[in-house]
């Protein structure tokens, strides 16, 4: 279990598509640091991706993936 699977589970059921960092470390909480890079892969089991991380703006957003269309 990864300590970001409560963010995941997260986006998944409500179908999410960008939150502030604020938002990701209350759902998730802990602190989002730089391991979110590392952790972000895991989010493709989830069926989305990472689109943009904005350190500008201090949001992130989320891309459902389109698993089994051809």
């Amino acid at each position: 279990m990864s300590k970001y699977d409560p963010l995941w589970e997260y986006i998944k059921a409500n179908d999410i598509s960008k939150l502030t960092f604020y938002e990701i470390e209350k759902i998730a909480g802990v602190p989002i640091d730089h391991s979110f890079l590392k952790y972000k892969k895991e989010l493709g089991e989830y069926g989305y991706t990472v689109g943009k991380i904005s350190m500008k703006e201090q949001t992130v957003t989320f891309k459902r993936l389109d698993i089994g269309l051809t």
